[in-house]
């Protein structure tokens, strides 16, 4: 059901904005004024683009996490209000004075605001997926007693999203995750150890950053959208499937207990599933390119080839294992893939360090608290102590 153009714009605090989210974020909002309008911008350090973005969409207040970036930001734009370090994002989420949140922080860093802005009840279009995966229980959790409606940005979340509208819980037999597969689909597992940085940030598809483009690469991106689906979609590991479409043309499907299955087809353009977080339920008409099935076909479709690929199976053991053990997962990921773009470690070195990240916790040590105040303080805690445990075993 189309609804009408808002009487006023939706306001939009953008976490992230540098990064290839933030920029198509901003160029949906720059095609639909008359919907959307910012008032609140956050990056690292990127401060030559973001003097840009303030320039242009004239936020109320900025937030740069990198203290002399943020030095830097205030003496190129005195006019603007510049909030610095963790604390500045914090304290920026905190004000509230948005509709939506838009969550495109890369990693752990994400966190943080986006329990702020889940506390005031706000709309979160989420992209980084990490916050999903080391505090899924918690933030969901947090947002049934706020009233905060966490949207998907990811492609195959927004697909999934898409087709359950109007559809029962009792009714999904499982969910299936679509992934390209990356730039090493065809590559033979024995060649593994020779892949450099350089080929591995050469993504067939996307345009993205390098830490979610070496995600891709391992397989990572998609055993983190395992866990996140998990919490996003209230679903048990076994109806969470993946599988292999190099074309990404599916964004994902959904099958249902009779036996039909649905699937959401689009250009692999990020501006879709953003746009769509921002203004659901309503469809906005769009510029965007279309999709030309005869010119796109044939869509194939393979099975994940998990010993090739054993970050898949490393984020389905970190959920069954619950508690602690997927922000262990995540922490360990981030190094590892730090130390691979550094040339510190071998491609197939990612996985095996995660592996022993994970095994240097105990069950009992990786037991997550009940309470949320407890819970948070827990899994920062749990953040820094694998970092520490990973470098360790570099």
């Amino acid at each position: 059901m189309y609804s009408p153009t808002p009487l006023s714009p939706r306001t939009i605090a953008l976490f992230g904005s540098t990064g290839s989210i933030g920029v198509n974020t901003l160029d949906v909002v720059r095609r639909h004024p008359e919907r959307f309008a910012v008032t609140a911008l956050a990056a690292h350090r990127n401060i030559e683009v973001l003097a840009a973005q303030i320039a242009e969409f004239h936020p109320s207040a900025v937030a740069v996490s990198d203290l002399a970036a943020a030095a830097d930001l205030r003496l190129q734009k005195p006019g603007c209000e510049v909030l610095a370090g963790a604390e500045g994002l914090v304290e920026l989420a905190r004000r509230g004075d948005y509709d939506i949140f838009v969550g495109a922080l890369v990693g752990f860093a994400g966190l943080a605001p986006t329990v702020e802005a889940i506390k005031l009840g706000k709309r979160i279009a989420l992209a980084n997926k990490e916050t999903l995966v080391v505090a899924g229980e918690l933030l969901t959790g947090m947002a049934a007693v706020s009233g905060s409606e966490i949207l998907p940005i990811d492609s195959e979340h927004s697909a999934i999203f898409q087709c359950l509208v109007g559809e029962p819980p009792e009714s999904i037999r499982r969910i299936i995750l679509t992934a390209s597969g990356g730039p090493f689909r065809t590559l033979a597992k024995e060649l593994f150890p020779k892949i450099l940085p350089e080929a591995a940030l050469r993504h067939p598809k996307w345009v993205m950053g390098k830490k979610i483009t070496i995600d891709s690469a391992t397989l990572m991106n998609k055993g983190l959208e395992i866990v996140e689906a998990k919490w996003l979609f209230g679903l048990p590991l076994s109806k969470i499937d993946v599988i292999i479409h190099p074309q990404s043309i599916v964004h994902s499907f959904v099958e249902f207990v009779d036996g039909s299955i649905k699937a959401q087809l689009a250009m692999p353009d990020m501006r879709q599933p953003i746009q769509y977080a921002l203004a659901a339920p309503e469809r906005i008409d769009t510029s965007y390119s279309l999709l030309d099935l005869a010119a796109n076909s044939p869509l194939e479709f393979f099975a994940p080839e998990y010993d090739k690929f054993p970050c898949l199976t490393l984020a389905r053991t970190a959920c069954e294992r619950g508690g602690l053990y997927p922000c262990i997962l995540n922490a360990a990921n981030e190094i590892a893939v730090e130390a691979f773009l550094d040339r510190r470690i071998a491609f197939t070195r990612i996985p095996e360090l995660i592996e022993s990240t994970m095994d240097s916790f105990s069950q009992k040590e990786a037991t997550l608290e009940t309470q949320p105040s407890a819970a948070l303080d827990q899994i920062i805690s749990c953040d820094t102590l694998s970092r520490k445990s990973a470098k360790r075993l570099l």
